[in-house]
């Protein structure tokens, strides 16, 4: 076997068939469960358990990343939007109209992660022109880090019943 074989079959270019997919899937969701508004959610659990300093330090990351994130909204959030509605777009066209499973691979990241991104930014804007502080904020930090649980939890289903059905159909059977 040449190189490049063996390159591409190591690194299958095949999505769900591919070791790698299903690796990044997990890593991403629990990156994503973890790191709320960019903030890490231990600091939630140590602000809650100790007060304090630690309460202190977690409300001046949350402002950071509230103001961080509300001010990409408003200066870029129009043109974002759009960029990311068109590369959706073009990603669900390229994977599910022309069967490109590279693109529904994508696709299957990227529109969850859209909708978490939403969720995230009406979470800061609330956070924000609420003042939310101590155990309010710690509560909307659990409220907000539920709903991206939820929202990967559908979307790993999702993608693994869709991943499944893509190697039945096209896999050595197919």
């Amino acid at each position: 076997m040449d190189w490049t074989g063996l390159v591409f079959e190591t690194i299958d270019m095949r999505s769900f068939s591919n070791l790698w997919f299903w690796i990044a899937l997990a890593v991403f969701w629990s990156s994503n469960s973890h790191w709320v508004l960019g903030v890490p959610f231990d600091m939630v659990g140590r602000a809650r358990r100790q007060g304090g300093q630690a309460a202190q330090d977690l409300e001046d990351m949350v402002r950071i990343q509230v103001n961080r994130r509300l001010f990409i909204a408003e200066q870029a959030g129009l043109w974002l939007v759009a960029i990311v509605s068109a590369l959706l777009a073009m990603l669900a066209s390229l994977g599910f109209w022309y069967d490109i499973e590279l693109a529904q691979a994508l696709f299957l990241l990227g529109f969850p992660m859209a909708l978490v991104g939403g969720l995230s930014i009406a979470a800061a804007a609330r956070i924000r022109s609420q003042n939310l502080t101590g155990e309010a904020l710690c509560h909307k930090l659990a409220v907000l880090r539920f709903w991206v649980q939820v929202i990967g939890m559908i979307a790993i289903f999702v993608t693994a019943m869709w991943g499944m059905y893509q190697n039945l159909a096209h896999g050595v059977l197919g």
